[in-house]
Protein backbone atom coordinates (compact mmCIF):
# COMPACT_ATOMS: atom_id res chain seq x y z
CA UNK A 1 0.00 0.00 0.00
CA UNK A 2 2.79 2.33 1.17
CA UNK A 3 3.98 4.03 -2.08
CA UNK A 4 8.00 3.40 -3.30
CA UNK A 5 8.85 7.30 -2.71
CA UNK A 6 7.38 7.59 0.62
CA UNK A 7 9.37 4.38 1.58
CA UNK A 8 12.66 5.95 0.71
CA UNK A 9 12.03 9.30 2.05
CA UNK A 10 11.25 7.36 5.31
CA UNK A 11 14.28 5.27 5.04
CA UNK A 12 16.99 8.28 4.50
CA UNK A 13 14.79 10.30 6.87
CA UNK A 14 15.49 6.90 9.75
CA UNK A 15 18.89 6.33 8.84
CA UNK A 16 20.53 9.84 8.83
CA UNK A 17 18.78 10.69 12.29
CA UNK A 18 19.77 7.44 13.79
CA UNK A 19 23.16 7.29 12.63
CA UNK A 20 23.74 10.89 13.45
CA UNK A 21 22.56 10.60 17.07
CA UNK A 22 24.98 7.55 17.27
CA UNK A 23 27.95 9.59 16.76
CA UNK A 24 26.91 11.53 20.20
CA UNK A 25 27.86 8.05 21.94
CA UNK A 26 31.51 7.21 22.82
CA UNK A 27 33.06 4.17 21.44
CA UNK A 28 33.38 1.22 23.26
CA UNK A 29 33.58 -2.83 23.08
CA UNK A 30 30.91 -4.62 21.34
CA UNK A 31 29.29 -6.47 24.49
CA UNK A 32 26.74 -9.66 24.48
CA UNK A 33 23.53 -7.55 24.86
CA UNK A 34 24.41 -5.15 22.26
CA UNK A 35 23.65 -8.05 19.84
CA UNK A 36 20.05 -7.54 21.07
CA UNK A 37 19.34 -3.99 21.44
CA UNK A 38 16.74 -2.01 19.53
CA UNK A 39 16.04 1.83 19.48
CA UNK A 40 12.61 3.03 18.47
CA UNK A 41 12.34 6.49 17.45
CA UNK A 42 9.01 8.65 16.23
CA UNK A 43 9.08 10.30 13.67
CA UNK A 44 5.89 12.85 13.23
CA UNK A 45 4.98 15.03 10.14
CA UNK A 46 5.11 18.01 11.12
CA UNK A 47 8.46 17.67 12.87
CA UNK A 48 9.48 17.47 17.09
CA UNK A 49 12.26 19.31 19.13
CA UNK A 50 14.26 16.06 18.20
CA UNK A 51 13.04 14.94 14.82
CA UNK A 52 12.71 17.11 11.81
CA UNK A 53 9.51 17.88 9.68
CA UNK A 54 9.31 16.28 6.50
CA UNK A 55 6.25 15.97 3.86
CA UNK A 56 5.69 11.63 4.50
CA UNK A 57 2.99 9.97 6.65
CA UNK A 58 3.71 9.96 10.08
CA UNK A 59 6.10 6.99 10.53
CA UNK A 60 8.05 5.24 13.87
CA UNK A 61 12.14 3.83 12.98
CA UNK A 62 13.32 1.18 14.62
CA UNK A 63 17.37 0.20 14.57
CA UNK A 64 18.21 -2.87 15.40
CA UNK A 65 21.45 -3.64 17.36
CA UNK A 66 22.77 0.11 16.64
CA UNK A 67 26.44 -0.79 18.57
CA UNK A 68 27.22 -3.90 16.81
CA UNK A 69 26.71 -2.69 13.45
CA UNK A 70 28.49 0.33 14.06
CA UNK A 71 31.07 -1.92 14.48
CA UNK A 72 30.72 -4.11 11.42
CA UNK A 73 30.57 -0.39 9.53
CA UNK A 74 34.00 0.74 11.01
CA UNK A 75 35.55 -2.78 10.20
CA UNK A 76 34.92 -2.03 6.50
CA UNK A 77 36.04 1.25 6.95
CA UNK A 78 33.28 3.44 6.12
CA UNK A 79 33.23 6.11 8.22
CA UNK A 80 29.79 8.09 9.37
CA UNK A 81 29.69 10.96 6.85
CA UNK A 82 30.61 8.57 4.31
CA UNK A 83 27.60 6.03 5.18
CA UNK A 84 25.29 9.11 4.94
CA UNK A 85 26.54 10.94 1.98
CA UNK A 86 25.85 7.37 0.57
CA UNK A 87 22.96 6.51 1.73
CA UNK A 88 20.88 10.19 2.52
CA UNK A 89 22.24 12.78 -0.15
CA UNK A 90 20.55 11.38 -3.30
CA UNK A 91 17.36 9.74 -4.02
CA UNK A 92 17.77 6.23 -3.79
CA UNK A 93 17.45 4.02 -6.80
CA UNK A 94 14.83 1.17 -7.15
CA UNK A 95 15.98 -2.03 -8.68
CA UNK A 96 13.59 -4.91 -10.48
CA UNK A 97 13.54 -7.40 -8.30
CA UNK A 98 15.05 -10.35 -10.01
CA UNK A 99 13.91 -13.07 -7.29
CA UNK A 100 10.83 -15.00 -6.09
CA UNK A 101 10.90 -13.70 -2.72
CA UNK A 102 9.09 -10.08 -3.56
CA UNK A 103 11.56 -8.13 -1.95
CA UNK A 104 12.25 -4.49 -2.81
CA UNK A 105 15.75 -3.44 -3.50
CA UNK A 106 17.23 -0.03 -3.87
CA UNK A 107 20.69 1.00 -4.54
CA UNK A 108 22.18 4.47 -3.47
CA UNK A 109 23.39 6.69 -6.33
CA UNK A 110 27.12 6.15 -5.61
CA UNK A 111 27.00 2.18 -6.25
CA UNK A 112 27.99 1.51 -2.91
CA UNK A 113 25.01 0.25 -1.04
CA UNK A 114 22.22 -1.58 -1.77
CA UNK A 115 19.37 -1.55 0.35
CA UNK A 116 16.86 -4.76 0.23
CA UNK A 117 13.69 -5.16 2.37
CA UNK A 118 13.11 -8.37 3.99
CA UNK A 119 10.85 -10.70 5.84
CA UNK A 120 9.85 -11.01 10.09
CA UNK A 121 11.08 -14.34 10.11
CA UNK A 122 14.18 -13.01 7.98
CA UNK A 123 15.01 -9.92 10.19
CA UNK A 124 14.72 -12.24 13.52
CA UNK A 125 16.98 -15.13 12.16
CA UNK A 126 19.38 -12.12 11.10
CA UNK A 127 19.34 -10.38 14.77
CA UNK A 128 20.12 -13.93 16.05
CA UNK A 129 22.63 -14.81 13.60
CA UNK A 130 24.90 -11.55 15.02
CA UNK A 131 26.97 -13.02 17.63
CA UNK A 132 27.96 -15.94 15.21
CA UNK A 133 28.29 -13.21 12.21
CA UNK A 134 30.67 -10.64 14.21
CA UNK A 135 33.01 -13.81 15.17
CA UNK A 136 33.27 -14.99 12.32
CA UNK A 137 33.81 -11.33 10.69
CA UNK A 138 36.82 -10.21 13.42
CA UNK A 139 38.64 -13.80 11.89
CA UNK A 140 38.02 -13.14 8.10
CA UNK A 141 36.51 -9.93 6.64
CA UNK A 142 37.51 -11.38 3.46
CA UNK A 143 34.52 -13.66 2.66
CA UNK A 144 31.81 -13.85 -0.21
CA UNK A 145 28.95 -13.62 2.27
CA UNK A 146 26.85 -10.82 2.23
CA UNK A 147 28.15 -7.49 4.82
CA UNK A 148 25.41 -6.48 6.43
CA UNK A 149 25.74 -2.62 7.41
CA UNK A 150 22.51 -2.19 9.19
CA UNK A 151 19.24 -3.75 10.29
CA UNK A 152 16.23 -1.24 10.35
CA UNK A 153 12.33 -1.39 10.55
CA UNK A 154 9.91 1.46 9.19
CA UNK A 155 6.83 1.68 11.12
CA UNK A 156 3.79 3.60 9.05
CA UNK A 157 -0.18 2.83 8.98
CA UNK A 158 0.14 -0.52 10.87
CA UNK A 159 2.71 -1.76 8.29
CA UNK A 160 6.14 -2.61 9.77
CA UNK A 161 8.84 -2.45 6.57
CA UNK A 162 12.20 -4.00 7.62
CA UNK A 163 15.40 -3.22 5.46
CA UNK A 164 19.16 -4.51 5.92
CA UNK A 165 21.88 -1.88 4.40
CA UNK A 166 24.46 -4.47 2.63
CA UNK A 167 27.16 -4.20 0.25
CA UNK A 168 26.36 -3.55 -3.47
CA UNK A 169 27.80 -6.95 -5.45
CA UNK A 170 27.15 -6.13 -9.14
CA UNK A 171 28.36 -2.21 -10.41
CA UNK A 172 26.68 -0.96 -12.06
CA UNK A 173 29.25 1.45 -14.00
CA UNK A 174 29.77 -1.66 -16.07
CA UNK A 175 27.26 -3.83 -17.84
CA UNK A 176 26.82 -7.34 -16.93
CA UNK A 177 26.21 -9.10 -20.19
CA UNK A 178 25.51 -12.08 -18.27
CA UNK A 179 23.86 -12.46 -14.44
CA UNK A 180 23.23 -15.99 -12.99
CA UNK A 181 21.90 -17.22 -9.73
CA UNK A 182 23.57 -20.59 -9.33
CA UNK A 183 22.18 -22.61 -6.56
CA UNK A 184 24.03 -25.95 -7.35
CA UNK A 185 20.21 -27.39 -7.99
CA UNK A 186 18.90 -28.51 -11.37
CA UNK A 187 15.08 -28.95 -10.62
CA UNK A 188 13.40 -26.15 -12.23
CA UNK A 189 16.30 -24.18 -11.98
CA UNK A 190 15.49 -22.20 -15.17
CA UNK A 191 14.69 -18.52 -15.60
CA UNK A 192 10.89 -18.02 -16.59
CA UNK A 193 9.68 -16.75 -19.48
CA UNK A 194 8.87 -13.31 -17.97
CA UNK A 195 12.24 -13.10 -16.52
CA UNK A 196 13.91 -13.68 -20.20
CA UNK A 197 12.06 -10.61 -21.30
CA UNK A 198 13.39 -8.40 -19.04
CA UNK A 199 16.39 -5.88 -20.25
CA UNK A 200 18.80 -7.67 -17.81
CA UNK A 201 17.63 -11.00 -16.70
CA UNK A 202 18.88 -13.06 -14.18
CA UNK A 203 19.45 -16.80 -15.39
CA UNK A 204 19.78 -19.88 -13.35
CA UNK A 205 21.97 -22.95 -12.92
CA UNK A 206 20.26 -24.69 -15.97
CA UNK A 207 20.77 -21.75 -18.22
CA UNK A 208 24.64 -21.49 -16.99
CA UNK A 209 24.91 -25.27 -17.71
CA UNK A 210 23.89 -24.66 -21.29
CA UNK A 211 25.34 -21.32 -22.30
CA UNK A 212 28.69 -21.76 -20.19
CA UNK A 213 28.74 -25.65 -20.60
CA UNK A 214 32.61 -26.01 -20.97
CA UNK A 215 32.99 -23.33 -17.27
CA UNK A 216 34.69 -20.46 -16.55
CA UNK A 217 38.78 -20.63 -16.55
CA UNK A 218 40.94 -18.72 -13.85
CA UNK A 219 44.40 -19.07 -13.45
CA UNK A 220 45.81 -21.44 -10.89
CA UNK A 221 46.62 -18.89 -8.04
CA UNK A 222 42.95 -17.21 -8.31
CA UNK A 223 41.23 -20.57 -8.72
CA UNK A 224 42.29 -21.79 -5.40
CA UNK A 225 41.85 -18.52 -3.38
CA UNK A 226 38.54 -18.46 -4.84
CA UNK A 227 37.75 -22.27 -3.90
CA UNK A 228 39.03 -21.71 -0.50
CA UNK A 229 36.88 -18.71 0.15
CA UNK A 230 33.86 -20.27 -1.11
CA UNK A 231 34.58 -23.72 0.84
CA UNK A 232 35.29 -21.67 4.38
CA UNK A 233 32.18 -19.42 3.58
CA UNK A 234 29.90 -22.51 3.23
CA UNK A 235 31.37 -24.63 6.14
CA UNK A 236 30.65 -20.90 8.23
CA UNK A 237 26.83 -21.02 6.54
CA UNK A 238 26.19 -24.84 7.71
CA UNK A 239 27.25 -24.19 11.12
CA UNK A 240 24.68 -21.80 11.54
CA UNK A 241 22.24 -24.42 9.78
CA UNK A 242 21.63 -21.99 6.42
CA UNK A 243 20.68 -23.07 3.37
CA UNK A 244 18.92 -22.42 0.00
CA UNK A 245 21.90 -19.65 -0.31
CA UNK A 246 22.67 -18.99 -4.27
CA UNK A 247 26.17 -17.61 -5.58
CA UNK A 248 24.89 -14.44 -7.66
CA UNK A 249 27.20 -14.21 -10.35
CA UNK A 250 27.94 -11.15 -12.99
CA UNK A 251 29.45 -11.78 -15.99
CA UNK A 252 31.18 -8.47 -18.15
CA UNK A 253 33.09 -9.36 -21.58
CA UNK A 254 36.07 -7.28 -21.91
CA UNK A 255 35.85 -7.14 -25.72
CA UNK A 256 38.03 -4.69 -27.40
CA UNK A 257 34.69 -3.36 -29.26
CA UNK A 258 32.26 -3.00 -26.52
CA UNK A 259 35.40 -1.73 -24.57
CA UNK A 260 35.96 1.75 -26.87
CA UNK A 261 32.30 2.17 -26.83
CA UNK A 262 31.51 1.39 -22.92
CA UNK A 263 35.01 3.04 -21.95
CA UNK A 264 33.76 6.89 -21.79
CA UNK A 265 30.31 5.86 -20.20
CA UNK A 266 32.20 3.93 -17.51
CA UNK A 267 34.69 7.04 -16.85
CA UNK A 268 32.01 9.34 -16.81
CA UNK A 269 29.27 6.96 -14.79
CA UNK A 270 32.39 5.67 -12.30
CA UNK A 271 33.50 9.62 -11.50
CA UNK A 272 30.34 10.57 -11.21
CA UNK A 273 29.02 7.50 -8.80
CA UNK A 274 32.20 6.86 -6.88
CA UNK A 275 33.45 10.77 -5.98
CA UNK A 276 35.24 10.03 -3.33
CA UNK A 277 36.73 6.97 -4.46
CA UNK A 278 36.10 3.10 -3.43
CA UNK A 279 34.40 3.50 0.49
CA UNK A 280 34.03 0.42 1.75
CA UNK A 281 37.00 -2.18 2.34
CA UNK A 282 36.61 -5.96 1.32
CA UNK A 283 33.81 -4.85 -0.71
CA UNK A 284 34.57 -6.41 -4.36
CA UNK A 285 34.91 -9.58 -5.89
CA UNK A 286 39.22 -9.37 -5.80
CA UNK A 287 39.61 -7.96 -2.63
CA UNK A 288 37.25 -11.14 -1.14
CA UNK A 289 38.83 -14.32 -2.20
CA UNK A 290 42.59 -12.58 -1.97
CA UNK A 291 44.37 -13.42 1.20
CA UNK A 292 46.08 -11.93 3.67
CA UNK A 293 49.13 -12.75 1.70
CA UNK A 294 48.70 -10.60 -1.14
CA UNK A 295 50.43 -6.78 -1.38
CA UNK A 296 47.78 -4.20 -0.59
CA UNK A 297 49.12 -2.00 -3.87
CA UNK A 298 48.02 -5.53 -6.55
CA UNK A 299 44.63 -4.63 -4.77
CA UNK A 300 44.24 -1.20 -5.28
CA UNK A 301 45.93 -1.53 -9.23
CA UNK A 302 43.36 -4.12 -9.61
CA UNK A 303 40.32 -2.60 -8.41
CA UNK A 304 40.81 1.13 -9.97
CA UNK A 305 41.00 -0.72 -13.84
CA UNK A 306 38.69 -3.40 -13.34
CA UNK A 307 36.31 -2.12 -10.57
CA UNK A 308 37.21 -5.40 -8.82
CA UNK A 309 36.25 -7.51 -11.02
CA UNK A 310 38.14 -11.37 -10.87
CA UNK A 311 39.76 -11.57 -14.41
CA UNK A 312 38.52 -14.74 -16.37
CA UNK A 313 38.51 -16.70 -19.63
CA UNK A 314 35.51 -18.25 -21.33
CA UNK A 315 35.67 -21.25 -22.95
CA UNK A 316 35.86 -19.43 -26.32
CA UNK A 317 38.90 -17.81 -25.31
CA UNK A 318 36.75 -14.10 -24.35
CA UNK A 319 38.59 -12.20 -21.22
CA UNK A 320 35.95 -11.87 -18.88
CA UNK A 321 35.91 -9.68 -15.47
CA UNK A 322 33.85 -11.63 -12.85
CA UNK A 323 31.32 -10.07 -9.79
CA UNK A 324 30.23 -12.41 -7.28
CA UNK A 325 28.99 -13.00 -3.99
CA UNK A 326 26.62 -15.29 -1.84
CA UNK A 327 23.19 -13.64 -1.00
CA UNK A 328 19.96 -15.21 0.77
CA UNK A 329 21.68 -16.40 3.43
CA UNK A 330 18.81 -15.78 5.87
CA UNK A 331 16.97 -19.09 5.04
CA UNK A 332 17.14 -21.16 8.44
CA UNK A 333 16.48 -24.79 7.52
CA UNK A 334 13.53 -24.51 9.85
CA UNK A 335 10.47 -26.59 10.34
CA UNK A 336 8.59 -25.28 7.19
CA UNK A 337 11.75 -25.94 4.93
CA UNK A 338 11.99 -29.15 6.33
CA UNK A 339 8.22 -29.67 5.38
CA UNK A 340 9.05 -28.76 1.73
CA UNK A 341 11.74 -30.59 1.23
CA UNK A 342 10.24 -33.91 2.14
CA UNK A 343 7.00 -33.18 0.16
CA UNK A 344 9.42 -31.96 -2.76
CA UNK A 345 11.51 -35.43 -2.28
CA UNK A 346 8.06 -37.60 -2.64
CA UNK A 347 7.28 -36.00 -6.18
CA UNK A 348 10.54 -35.40 -7.45
CA UNK A 349 14.28 -36.56 -7.00
CA UNK A 350 15.05 -35.11 -3.66
CA UNK A 351 18.71 -34.46 -4.07
CA UNK A 352 17.93 -32.22 -6.81
CA UNK A 353 15.68 -29.85 -5.53
CA UNK A 354 17.04 -26.67 -4.18
CA UNK A 355 15.76 -27.20 -0.55
CA UNK A 356 18.18 -29.54 1.36
CA UNK A 357 19.84 -30.19 4.74
CA UNK A 358 22.23 -27.46 5.19
CA UNK A 359 25.41 -30.01 5.42
CA UNK A 360 24.00 -31.52 2.30
CA UNK A 361 23.04 -28.45 0.40
CA UNK A 362 26.62 -26.86 1.30
CA UNK A 363 28.17 -30.20 -0.34
CA UNK A 364 26.60 -30.05 -3.24
CA UNK A 365 26.22 -26.44 -4.07
CA UNK A 366 30.74 -26.23 -3.31
CA UNK A 367 30.88 -29.69 -5.95
CA UNK A 368 28.44 -27.45 -8.96
CA UNK A 369 31.04 -24.44 -8.45
CA UNK A 370 34.08 -26.88 -8.31
CA UNK A 371 33.37 -29.05 -11.31
CA UNK A 372 30.59 -27.14 -13.53
CA UNK A 373 31.26 -23.51 -12.80
CA UNK A 374 35.05 -22.68 -12.01
CA UNK A 375 38.11 -24.29 -13.45
CA UNK A 376 41.62 -24.12 -14.12
CA UNK A 377 43.20 -22.94 -17.06
CA UNK A 378 45.02 -26.08 -17.62
CA UNK A 379 41.92 -27.76 -18.43
CA UNK A 380 41.98 -26.15 -21.03
CA UNK A 381 45.10 -27.04 -23.08
CA UNK A 382 45.19 -31.06 -22.56
CA UNK A 383 41.79 -31.72 -24.82
CA UNK A 384 39.16 -34.44 -24.01
CA UNK A 385 40.96 -37.11 -26.35
CA UNK A 386 44.08 -36.90 -24.79
CA UNK A 387 42.87 -37.39 -21.56
CA UNK A 388 40.85 -40.77 -22.84
CA UNK A 389 44.12 -41.78 -24.54
CA UNK A 390 45.97 -41.18 -21.42
CA UNK A 391 43.49 -43.85 -19.14
CA UNK A 392 43.50 -46.51 -22.46
CA UNK A 393 47.59 -46.47 -22.07
CA UNK A 394 46.93 -46.71 -17.83
CA UNK A 395 44.29 -49.22 -18.38
CA UNK A 396 47.00 -51.18 -21.33
CA UNK A 397 49.73 -51.54 -18.74
CA UNK A 398 47.58 -52.88 -16.12
CA UNK A 399 46.17 -55.51 -18.22
CA UNK A 400 49.85 -56.31 -19.55
CA UNK A 401 51.51 -56.94 -16.45
CA UNK A 402 48.24 -59.58 -16.01
CA UNK A 403 49.28 -61.06 -19.30
CA UNK A 404 53.08 -61.21 -18.52
CA UNK A 405 52.42 -63.21 -15.28
CA UNK A 406 50.77 -65.71 -17.17
CA UNK A 407 52.12 -65.86 -20.80
CA UNK A 408 54.49 -63.95 -23.18
CA UNK A 409 53.52 -60.49 -24.75
CA UNK A 410 51.99 -60.06 -27.67
CA UNK A 411 52.09 -57.29 -30.10
CA UNK A 412 49.62 -56.47 -33.05
CA UNK A 413 48.46 -53.13 -33.60
CA UNK A 414 44.86 -54.14 -35.45
CA UNK A 415 43.63 -56.82 -33.22
CA UNK A 416 44.91 -54.52 -30.12
CA UNK A 417 42.68 -51.88 -30.96
CA UNK A 418 39.84 -53.97 -31.92
CA UNK A 419 40.22 -55.48 -27.97
CA UNK A 420 40.49 -52.53 -26.78
CA UNK A 421 37.23 -50.29 -28.74
CA UNK A 422 34.90 -52.84 -27.23
CA UNK A 423 36.28 -52.32 -23.53
CA UNK A 424 36.37 -48.91 -23.82
CA UNK A 425 32.86 -48.28 -25.48
CA UNK A 426 30.65 -47.95 -22.08
CA UNK A 427 33.42 -45.20 -21.06
CA UNK A 428 32.76 -43.45 -24.34
CA UNK A 429 28.63 -44.05 -24.11
CA UNK A 430 29.00 -42.21 -20.67
CA UNK A 431 31.13 -38.84 -21.76
CA UNK A 432 28.33 -38.95 -24.39
CA UNK A 433 25.22 -39.61 -22.60
CA UNK A 434 26.61 -36.58 -19.99
CA UNK A 435 27.10 -33.94 -23.03
CA UNK A 436 23.74 -34.23 -23.68
CA UNK A 437 22.22 -34.51 -20.23
CA UNK A 438 24.01 -31.08 -18.75
CA UNK A 439 22.20 -31.84 -15.43
CA UNK A 440 24.38 -34.88 -14.75
CA UNK A 441 27.84 -34.94 -13.58
CA UNK A 442 30.20 -37.35 -15.54
CA UNK A 443 31.63 -39.65 -13.12
CA UNK A 444 34.38 -41.56 -12.87
CA UNK A 445 35.00 -45.16 -13.02
CA UNK A 446 35.73 -46.75 -9.50
CA UNK A 447 38.94 -49.04 -8.67
CA UNK A 448 36.63 -51.87 -8.89
CA UNK A 449 35.36 -50.86 -12.55
CA UNK A 450 38.71 -50.29 -13.35
CA UNK A 451 39.89 -53.52 -12.07
CA UNK A 452 37.08 -55.58 -13.84
CA UNK A 453 38.18 -53.74 -17.18
CA UNK A 454 41.62 -54.37 -16.86
CA UNK A 455 40.37 -58.22 -16.33
CA UNK A 456 38.34 -57.74 -19.86
CA UNK A 457 41.14 -56.69 -21.74
CA UNK A 458 43.75 -59.37 -20.59
CA UNK A 459 41.50 -61.95 -20.84
CA UNK A 460 40.62 -60.84 -24.87
CA UNK A 461 44.50 -60.66 -24.98
CA UNK A 462 45.38 -64.49 -23.60
CA UNK A 463 42.59 -65.12 -26.06
CA UNK A 464 44.21 -63.49 -29.11
CA UNK A 465 47.72 -64.90 -27.65
CA UNK A 466 46.56 -68.31 -28.41
CA UNK A 467 45.32 -67.82 -31.78
CA UNK A 468 48.63 -66.46 -32.58
CA UNK A 469 50.62 -69.50 -31.01
CA UNK A 470 48.81 -72.12 -33.23
CA UNK A 471 48.79 -70.13 -36.34
CA UNK A 472 52.05 -68.48 -36.48
CA UNK A 473 54.59 -69.96 -33.97
CA UNK A 474 56.11 -66.61 -33.97
CA UNK A 475 57.32 -64.84 -30.49
CA UNK A 476 56.42 -61.00 -30.46
CA UNK A 477 57.85 -58.96 -27.90
CA UNK A 478 56.49 -55.57 -26.99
Amino acid sequence: QTTSSAIKGAIQLGIGYTVGNLTSKPDRDVLMQDFYVVESVFLPSEGSNLTPAHHYPDFRFKTYAPLAFRYFRELFGIKPDDYLYSICSEPLIELSNPGASGSLFFVTSDDEFIIKTVQHKEAEFLQKLLPGYYMNLNQNPRTLLPKFYGLYCVQSGGINIRIVVMNNVLPRALKMHFTYDLKGSTYKRRASRKEREKFNPTFKDLDFLQDMHEGLYFDSETHSALMKTLQRDCRVLESFKIMDYSLLLGIHILNSNMKEKEGESSQSTSDTKRPGGQKVLYSTAMESIQGPGKSGDSVSTETTNTMGGIPAKSHKGEKLLLFMGIIDILQSYRLMKKLEHSWKALVYDGDTVSVHRPSFYADRFLKFMSTRVFKKVQALKSSPSKKRCNSITALKATSQEIVCAVSQEWKDEKHGILAEGQSYASLDEEVLSSRHRPDLVPSTPSLFEAASLATTISSSSLNVDEHYQRNQPMLYSN
